[in-house]
């Protein structure tokens, strides 16, 4: 029987386990004090890395949980899991709501709660092909910016004990749309950390989440279709468990606009061509190298009307769509990392609390060109481009939608 936990072991993080394994129980007993008794809210929190985080914090008691996802299925699906498992003790008040944290009625339930001791925040846009077209790029832009504003304006009626927001690798140097908008975010939360403490954490690909292309390989495979994938794409991974668990160490643990990111050697970026011809390994096939998507697909076809045949068909080819960086980075030259506080965390420290009057202009100005009705991909790049110098932008006109 194929068992996903012991194949992203064995084959993606190549960890028999957490690599914070040794932090948590190094700190259990301050972890304890910030959790225990606690009301938290999670929100985003029936995702791959949000619901990870749920489970992370409920090792240590807290007294109320509740946790708000537009996934009505999801929020359904976790309360079933949580509730199924021996070793999770829910707290006394336990509440899911499927509701969107910008909306009026989220902000009724949180100021009718008074706030929270501690609110966390998982809903992003997370994919490179999220960037498309001006659509698609306003709906990326105003759930990671603009409404994230609007969240930050309403905890500050009721300032919570910490924040805590997940922000990406792609912030670093960001080269697309999705990792400039992280990094605008940070700059955002951080401008509101006189009101209450923010943190955050850059990682990496969290291995087979939800949306990921490896969960996609998984799909493809059921369905008898062939997987595609890029040859020169590097990233660094981490199981479900561990996104969950770094989240947790850096809101807890962490100070006032500090940013955590794991330590990863570049040794261990693994390329999803790698992934794809293990995991059909796993699962008892040879692989046949197609030279295009529709070869692919015609081969798929034939596989399908034998299932007895084990040779797969695989597209793998040269990254040529639009924000796509080949490697990953955690820190710019410009950043302070602190690598001893931790066995496997590093920490930026000392980021200054940005210029909010520059980030809110900057929020302004992207509504206003959204609200035109004539805005185009260019303006918002343009825009945020006099906003983040370094945000070297890469286009070719071509979504990841265009391929397997």
């Amino acid at each position: 029987m194929f068992e996903l936990e012991r194949f992203i072991s064995k084959h993606v993080t190549m960890r028999d386990k957490s690599m914070f394994l040794a932090d948590i129980d190094k700190n259990r007993q301050a972890l304890s004090a910030k959790i225990k008794g606690k009301s938290i809210l999670v929100i985003g929190g029936a995702g791959s890395i949000g619901s990870s985080f749920v489970k992370a914090v409920l090792a240590f008691l807290p007294a109320e949980l509740v946790v708000a996802d537009l996934n009505e299925n999801a929020l359904a699906e976790q309360t079933r899991d949580l509730r199924s498992t021996k070793e999770i003790k829910m707290p006394d008040t336990y509440l899911s709501y499927p509701m969107d944290y910008a909306s009026d009625v989220f902000a009724r339930m949180f100021r009718a709660h008074k706030g929270f001791d501690v609110v966390a925040n998982f809903s992003a846009h997370k994919h490179v092909r999220s960037e498309k077209d001006i659509y698609s790029v306003e709906a990326l832009i105003r759930n990671n910016v603009i409404n994230a504003k609007k969240l930050l304006d309403l905890m500050s009626e009721y300032p919570p004990e910490v924040y805590f927001c997940v922000s990406t690798d792609k912030a670093a140097n960001p080269v697309n749309i999705m990792g400039a908008s992280k990094r605008i975010m940070e700059d955002l939360i951080f401008s509101y950390s006189d009101r209450f403490p923010v943190k955050t954490a850059r990682f990496a690909n969290v291995a087979f989440s939800n949306g990921s292309l490896p969960a996609g390989f998984l799909s493809r495979i059921q369905k008898f279709q062939p997987l595609g994938a890029p040859l020169d794409v590097k990233r660094y991974f981490v199981s479900p468990q561990e996104s969950g668990q770094i989240c947790m160490l850096s809101c807890m643990l962490g100070e006032n606009r500090e940013i955590f990111f794991p330590k990863l050697k570049e040794a261990q970026m693994m390329t999803f061509d790698k992934i794809a011809e293990e995991l059909l390994k796993e699962q008892g096939y040879e692989v046949l190298k197609c030279d295009s998507d529709e070869e692919a697909i015609d081969a798929a076809l034939e596989l399908k009307k034998d299932p007895d045949c084990r040779k797969y068909p695989v597209h793998f080819s040269k990254s040529d769509t639009s924000g796509e960086k080949p490697f990953e980075e955690f820190y710019t030259d410009d950043e302070t990392v602190d690598s001893d506080r931790f066995e496997s965390l590093s920490v930026i420290t000392g980021k200054k609390m940005c210029d909010k009057e520059a980030v809110s202009k900057l929020i302004e100005d992207l509504d206003r060109i959204f609200e035109s009705g004539n805005a185009d991909k260019t303006q918002i790049v343009e825009r945020i481009s006099k906003y983040l110098p370094n945000f070297e932008h890469i286009e070719t006109g071509k979504s990841l939608d265009s391929k397997m």
